[in-house]
């Protein structure tokens, strides 16, 4: 009698939704995970899911805003998902724009407008008080039923201290890096190439603190708590 014993092949990816339509994050994410040697997640963004209603970012903290995302679009989808929040907090202007970083110039997502308003706002701060850093919060979401390992969340949290700078240097990166000056760097956040922004950057932070659960869920395990 012949042997009909068939080995199971390996497990499908995990899709994990990055809920964002920022093309940049998503490959961070993908080389975060290429670097961390995870290969059992498949990231996809919001252009590969049906459209649904996103939920306003009414939260005081880069961590709620970032769980208001990811909860949205798990729930939506059925999908893990992974969302961050980041923001800019200049210590000339009380930790601001903070939350309302994206939409300083009262338009969401126009970096250049806001680049602009904070160049303005700062324009008579002397250099030793254009303290300045970026956070950012990433959120990890598994639905109920919607993956391998049960429903859970993990929240995790980078910061990027620097300055201001007075003008735009480099053409890299998005939002607020052209103007951004890494501590002990003599180049802006825009003027980094990818992977040296990924060592650095208050999101690679973040994302790198994120292994460990995304490890887990690569491997059908709970996530760690």
């Amino acid at each position: 009698m012949s042997d009909t014993t068939t080995t199971p092949g390996p497990a499908a990816p995990v899709k994990v939704l990055v809920a964002s339509r920022n093309a940049k994050k998503l490959r961070e994410l993908r080389r975060v995970l290429d670097a961390a040697g995870i290969s059992g997640i498949e990231p996809v963004g919001l252009d590969a899911v049906p459209e649904y209603p996103e939920e306003p970012e009414t939260g005081a903290t880069f961590a709620e805003n970032a769980l208001i995302k990811a909860r949205s679009g798990a729930a939506a989808t059925g999908l893990v998902c992974l969302a961050d929040d980041s923001g800019l907090a200049v210590d000339a202007l009380g930790g601001m724009p903070g939350v309302l970083s994206a939409r300083w110039s009262g338009r969401h997502g126009d970096d250049e407008a806001n680049n602009d308003l904070l160049l303005a706002q700062l324009g008579d701060v002397p250099d030793e008080r254009r303290g300045a850093g970026f956070v950012s919060a990433c959120a990890l979401v598994v639905p109920d039923g919607g993956a391998r390992t049960p429903a859970a969340e993990t929240v995790t949290e980078g910061r990027w201290p620097g300055s201001v700078l007075r003008a735009r240097q480099g053409d890299g990166g998005f939002g607020y890096d052209p103007i951004f000056l890494p501590e002990g760097s003599e180049r802006s956040a825009g003027e980094l190439a990818p992977e040296e922004k990924d060592a650095a950057s208050h999101r690679g932070r973040a994302l790198r603190a994120l292994v460990p659960a995304l490890r887990a869920l690569a491997a059908g395990e709970a996530l760690p708590t």
